[in-house]
């Protein structure tokens, strides 16, 4: 039983991947994190050590995970309470995440971060599907504070060469489709993130980018949505902004709702 400085894996994993998800802060010492080089979803890391120095800057709430639940993360996050931020220790630490099977990323898949410590991307302007559904993946999954750059195709490899950016869907790059998987598809599996309710995603996603409506059912309404909103917004990042909402809902559904229907007005007895 927790205490009430502390969550489960379980109650966190509910919360990982929806807007409301607190900061993680993985504080493993060097020994612990080489031996298993993966990080909880948008997890960050951080030197216990320095946290006066940087524990004001860090999200509240915040969660706190260092190898077995115990000194380490307590520490950490007496610290950061005492700087007047909301913090929980995960129970059992990484190791009890990775015995629950919680998600895990694996680090060396990470792009360079820039100075702020934010991961740094760079696609086609005038997104529609993938170009919305993989900036989603990343800020809800990987890295919540992702930087996403939108210019015209033609400058999308040069611009990540310059500004250290990691180029996305576009042709002959890492992060682009592969056969009949999409961008999103790829992601999914080079950042190990191949749970239920993600694949179910993937495969509207997939559905939606690639013009195979025989997918899901979903498929037509996430198409049409895409559209809608590529029409709506003449700004690339205000689009963005509005279709991460419409993909929190997706997932939500894919996690939560696939079988309940809406069934008002009942229908009158004997009809």
């Amino acid at each position: 039983m927790p205490s009430f400085l502390e969550i489960t894996s379980d109650k966190l994993s509910r919360i990982v991947g929806t807007p409301g998800a607190p900061t993680l802060v993985d504080v493993r010492i060097g020994e612990d994190f080489n031996a298993d080089p993966r990080l909880l979803p948008g997890s960050i890391r951080r030197d216990y050590r320095t946290v006066e120095e940087w524990g004001a800057s860090i999200g509240d709430p915040a969660v706190i995970i260092c190898q077995q639940g115990r000194k380490l993360s307590h520490g950490v996050a007496a610290h950061l309470r005492h700087a007047g931020i909301g913090a929980e220790v995960l129970e059992g630490g990484f190791e009890a995440w990775r015995h629950a099977e919680g998600l895990l990323v694996p680090e060396d898949k990470l792009p360079r971060r820039d100075g702020r410590g934010r991961t740094v991307w760079v696609t086609r302007s005038r997104p529609k599907i993938d170009r919305i559904a993989c900036p989603w993946l990343i800020r809800r999954f990987v890295d919540p504070n992702a930087v996403f750059l939108f210019v015209p195709a033609s400058e999308v490899s040069l611009v990540g060469e310059r500004f250290g950016a990691a180029p996305f869907d576009i042709e002959d790059v890492f992060w682009s489709h592969r056969g009949e998987l999409c961008t999103f598809d790829v992601m999914l599996e080079e950042f190990g993130l191949k749970s239920r309710p993600l694949l179910h995603l993937a495969a509207i996603v997939r559905g939606a980018d690639t013009g195979r409506p025989d997918l899901a059912p979903e498929v037509a309404g996430l198409l049409a949505a895409s559209l809608g909103l590529s029409r709506m917004y003449n700004d690339d990042l205000e689009q963005l902004e509005a279709g991460l909402t419409f993909y929190d809902a997706f997932y939500r559904w894919c996690r939560d709702a696939t079988s309940e229907t809406h069934n008002w007005p009942n229908a009158k007895a004997g009809q």
